[in-house]
């Protein structure tokens, strides 16, 4: 059985076939160029350079390709390192199969469809429902298939549908316990808040920012799609509209992360929590994940580089949570 590259320790060595996640080029103090390559698997992705590489290096290897990589396992500032000896481009005669190096949620697209249909069927505010519907409806296909970032959180295929239904489980709950909250608008603004990532991020595998998310971000694109939507049905001017902009304004709650408003109203509140605490969930899942009981793990960027203790007398299956890391969440 194949270890996966999120299991491995400093010490360790490796021989497999891995996904390039990304690249950046950069010289070295000697002058000398170097490559940083984003290798991944189904099970995550590590940081790994190749120095003095040369413009064929360059043109070989880019986001997407497949390779076949050899080396050690080091650290880094508390962070695993992959030590390239070897690498060579994969050739047909490999046999290998880039979906099979692509993480991806543990509920399938048909799954995930049913459970986001489900809770579209218990919005009963006909503004709220038509519109959702109608975004949902435009971005159905992508919505199923993009991951929900770059790196940091849910960053596999299928993250952004498999977020939406971990915050709407969370907000079914958090409703029966607060009845005085408006259902409609909360699972209407989880169902949209991420939405204008399908045109931020470019695509499933080998993730980046598009020009438009370089430029404007998902929460400027989702607030224009939601007014042009508004618009082509005819409730443009309906205030249930301008507190789903809200609410996508506000989800992020902070300037510096990105929201131009805090949240001003209950439900817009709570959808940021709610998305705050799954995104922390995940990464924190995952970090826990790779790390043995008793030891801590990596450092964690997304929570303020803190490393995370496993307690010792954890006794999870660790081979079924190579197989199964988020399935927990099932």
């Amino acid at each position: 059985m194949v270890k996966g590259i999120a299991f491995y320790k400093e010490g360790e060595h490796v021989h497999e076939f891995l996904l390039i996640k990304s690249v950046t080029k950069g010289l070295a103090s000697n002058g000398k160029p170097f490559l940083t390559i984003y290798l991944q698997d189904k099970t995550g992705d590590i940081e790994s350079k190749l120095w003095g590489s040369t413009a064929e290096d360059e043109a070989n290897y880019v986001a997407g390709a497949v390779v076949l990589a050899e080396g050690d396992i080091t650290t880094f500032r508390g962070r695993n390192q992959f030590k390239i000896r070897t690498i060579r481009p994969t050739t047909e005669h490999d046999q290998v199969n880039k979906a099979e190096l692509v993480m991806s949620a543990p509920l399938s697209i048909d799954e995930l469809n049913d459970k986001i249909t489900q809770y579209l069927f218990e919005i009963k505010n006909p503004v709220i429902q038509r519109l959702t519907r109608a975004l949902l409806k435009k971005h159905h296909h992508d919505f199923f298939e993009y991951p929900a970032a770059v790196s940091i959180h849910h960053n596999f295929l299928s993250g952004l549908a498999y977020h939406v239904c971990c915050m709407l489980d969370m907000a079914k709950a958090v409703v029966n316990l607060y009845p005085e909250i408006d259902k409609d608008l909360l699972y209407a603004g989880i169902i949209i808040h991420d939405m204008g990532k399908l045109k931020e991020l470019s695509g499933v595998t080998a993730t980046s920012y598009t020009l438009q998310g370089n430029l404007l971000g998902h929460i400027s694109i989702m607030v224009a799609a939601i007014g042009e939507t508004a618009d082509e049905l005819g409730i443009g001017d309906k205030e249930e509209v301008l507190l789903l902009k809200h609410m996508v304004l506000s989800h992020h709650e902070n300037p510096e992360w990105g929201s131009p408003k805090p949240p001003m109203f209950k439900e817009a509140e709570i959808l940021h929590i709610l998305d705050d605490m799954d995104a922390k969930i995940n990464v924190m899942t995952r970090a826990i994940r790779k790390t043995h009981p008793g030891e801590f793990s990596e450092r964690i960027f997304a929570m303020n580089n803190r490393t995370l203790y496993r307690p010792s007398f954890d006794i999870g299956d660790a081979e079924d949570e190579r197989q199964h890391p988020f399935q927990e969440n099932n």
